[in-house]
């Protein structure tokens, strides 16, 4: 009788056992590059497809800070572009710092998508950035917890809405050629333009523009959670300087003239937006370190440049 009370308790405990939880963001891949560069492939809960992540790490299981380090809209789908084209991976060898650098976000200002596109799927960025990317990487190289967002061009506005969104997670922001306010018809344009030339419908992203979600992703409408953190904000002027006209070009990208005039309207648009969104700062008192520039395209040649600049910009709040 004894025996059977307790294998009816048994299956009872068995029977309300809670379900195990799904499990959070994790490696499924793993490729060392070099003795500070890893390749990571991360299955996400939030993500339709697993995500490529490089880290950079000095190693050793001292506390460190970390910088997220985003692309613009033609990033990389397999590895950043800030390693391939940026020189990130030679600039931040031998730095006390974790690096990471997400691959495969073409196009999605890496947020949190409202619904299905027929191009992009429906990623939420912004749930495997600032959810579950941090714990597994603190947990696996080692960081203290203190982190920075950078970003280029459509990464840039992204930093600044991540670092707006989720204030407690983020010390300091940059953005270089980016344009970080996303209200104004101007600016709405831009993001929009941005998000089509990926050959997505941008009003799957947040809806339409003026919209509460819209509103809710423009850094300037919550300029009180940028206080007290480490800014930095550059953009050329979209005029062609002599860098320009030597740097090595991809013909794939088509003629050189071409690539030239594209990049110069480009900064320009980026350039007036980082100045209204510079000047509102200003007005509010909200101090940031400027890296703004009199000549300058939409080009890698300028923003290898600008990455020290930010990374000292950012530094002294890790």
């Amino acid at each position: 009788m004894g025996s059977l009370v307790a294998a009816a308790g048994l299956l009872i405990t068995m029977g309300n056992a809670p379900a195990q939880a799904a499990p959070g963001a994790h490696v499924v891949a793993e490729k060392v590059r070099s003795i500070h560069r890893v390749d990571l492939t991360i299955k996400s809960p939030s993500m339709d497809e697993p995500v490529p992540v490089t880290v950079l790490s000095p190693g050793g299981s001292a506390p460190r800070p970390t910088v997220y380090l985003l692309d613009g809209a033609d990033g990389g789908e397999k590895v950043s572009d800030w390693i391939t084209k940026g020189g990130a991976e030679r600039f931040f060898a031998g730095r006390n710092v974790n690096v990471v650098l997400p691959a495969g976000g073409a196009g999605s200002f890496y947020t949190n998508w409202i619904a299905t596109d027929a191009k992009l799927g429906k990623p939420q960025w912004e749930t495997f950035l600032a959810d579950e990317l941090p714990k597994l990487i603190d947990a696996k190289f080692s960081g203290s917890g203190s982190n920075a967002v950078m970003g280029l061009s459509m990464g840039g506005q992204s930093a600044f809405a991540l670092a707006t969104r989720h204030p407690k997670l983020y010390r300091g922001v940059a953005s270089m050629s980016g344009c970080p306010m996303i209200s104004g018809q101007a600016n709405e344009a831009y993001v929009r333009a941005t998000v089509a030339k990926s050959g997505a419908d941008p009003n799957k992203m947040w809806g339409a523009p003026g919209s509460a979600n819209w509103r809710a992703h423009d850094p300037s409408k919550n300029l009180k959670a940028l206080r007290g953190k480490a800014l930095f904000i550059s953009s050329g002027t979209g005029a062609i300087g002599p860098q320009d006209l030597t740097q090595k070009r991809d013909p794939k990208d088509g003629p050189e003239d071409v690539q030239i005039a594209a990049g110069s309207g480009l900064e320009m648009g980026a350039n007036r937006c980082s100045l209204e969104f510079a000047t509102l700062l200003r007005s509010r008192d909200i101090p940031f370190t400027s890296g703004f520039r009199l000549i300058g395209t939409h080009s890698w040649t300028y923003w290898k440049q600008d990455l020290p600049k930010a990374w000292e910009a950012l530094k002294p709040a890790l």
